[in-house]
């Protein structure tokens, strides 16, 4: 298992939408609606400007996400600029725990990456088959490793839509250049539902405060745009006019 020495990795943009005190979801069987149209519409146009879109086994079991770009004119825009209608398809697994009729596998022409740990390599070259390129990423895998390895096969950006454990995995590694952050107007209150992120040793802290680049109502919710690296555009202070 090796990358290209010296590879510059992508620029990571994590993404996420939480109830007011910090959940992603409740503990019911059925998923609960965070945002609202116009942020999801926002979310489409992020996705557009990506290479490729991560997500946890966890979410794609959960969730059943398809990933794509789902705005005719920014699929047409992306093939016109001689990229494919929606960006890659990417998944991180341990245990190899992944349905292969999930519609991370089965809707849309995208190529789809499954980023194994080593221990479940051929568990899940068996489940999966012809469906996804199966990668060994280490044991456990390993996050930055991951995005060396995406660098070399051309992605330049990296949309991260979760969940709570991979956010985290990104988060704590210092691995994130940019935070979205959609508040919900409404409490979960329930302590089974998974939260943002959980307990960890992060880079940002009382003595190292993140900086908040936006802040933006969008209907009734509110997207917080931080910027964690200074590869993002607003990491800087602006310049006073």
């Amino acid at each position: 298992m090796s990358c290209p020495a010296g590879t510059i990795r992508p620029y990571v943009l994590l993404s996420c939408a939480t109830s007011i005190d910090g959940y992603i979801d409740d503990a019911s069987e059925q998923r609960l609606l965070l945002s609202n149209e116009d942020d999801l519409d926002r979310v489409d146009a992020v996705r557009a400007s990506c290479d490729a879109i991560l997500v946890g086994a966890g979410t794609v079991r959960r969730d059943d996400p398809r990933l794509l770009v789902r705005a005719p004119d920014r699929r047409a825009a992306r093939v016109a600029a001689g990229r494919p209608a929606s960006p890659i398809k990417v998944t991180l697994t341990a245990h190899g725990d992944l349905d292969p009729t999930a519609r991370f596998f089965t809707v849309g022409e995208s190529a789809r990456l499954v980023y194994c740990a080593s221990g479940a390599l051929e568990k899940t070259r068996e489940r999966i088959g012809g469906l996804a390129t199966v990668v060994d990423a280490g044991e456990p895998v390993d996050p930055e490793w991951l995005l060396a390895d995406l660098a070399g096969r051309g992605v330049r950006r990296l949309m991260v839509e979760g969940g709570g454990t991979v956010h985290a995995q990104f988060l704590a590694a210092g691995l994130a250049d940019e935070l979205h952050l959609v508040v919900a107007p409404f409490f979960v209150g329930d302590g089974r539902a998974p939260r943002f992120v959980g307990e960890g040793t992060f880079p940002w802290h009382p003595g190292r405060r993140a900086r908040l680049a936006e802040a933006r109502q969008i209907g009734d919710v509110v997207l917080l745009r931080y910027a964690l690296s200074s590869r993002c555009p607003d990491a800087a202070e602006p310049t006073p006019s």
